[in-house]
């Protein structure tokens, strides 16, 4: 899971972060796959491709990339954000060419302008399409902008808003780690 402060769990203990969530989920089935939670906060596409290689020591069966919000908020041009994310693709695929990608997409809030916002929501599927990845179109589908499941910040799930992610997050992955099981 190569992400920013949703998949770092920002404001919690690590293993309440949606990524933990799922390695429960993986470990209930008895699947052979680890989790490593590679979120880091305020990381953007930049930064997360900066990462790669370091992530790359270790075999990656499946890459979850949740990246770009930071790059959104900050208002970088869709064109520089779809680069970067496509750059990390191709590294992981440089590498590990059965390698299997799935993308988690944002929103903006609609401070950014609609727009702005359409361009940048447009990466998350033109990335995915390009990849033949599965798309996962809103990584807080069902949390982002519900008070109480979100920390008082507004913006980061709490401990419940980490739940729902977390299901909804298996309902893209479990059919591509389910396709990898022999």
């Amino acid at each position: 899971f190569l992400g920013d402060s949703i998949t770092a769990g920002y404001g919690l203990d690590i293993s309440q972060a949606y990524p933990a969530l799922i390695q429960q989920k993986i470990d209930a089935k008895s699947w052979p796959f680890r989790v490593v939670n590679a979120g880091q906060s305020g990381d953007t596409t930049s930064g997360g491709l900066n990462r790669i290689d370091w992530l790359l020591r270790n075999r990656i069966n499946v890459l979850f990339l949740e990246l770009g919000a930071n790059d959104g908020l900050r208002g970088l041009p869709a064109d520089t954000i779809q680069k970067n994310l496509q750059a990390i693709i191709d590294r992981v695929k440089a590498k590990y060419p059965d390698a299997q990608i799935v993308i988690a997409g944002m929103k903006m809030p609609p401070n950014m302008g609609q727009s702005y916002s359409k361009r940048f929501e447009s990466v998350f599927v033109s990335v995915a399409k390009r990849n033949n990845a599965p798309l996962m179109p809103f990584i807080l589908e069902g949390v982002g902008g519900v008070r109480d499941l979100n920390q008082p910040d507004g913006m980061h799930p709490t401990v419940r808003g980490h739940q729902i992610v977390a299901q909804n997050v298996w309902k893209v992955l479990e059919p591509v780690l389910r396709s990898l099981v022999k």
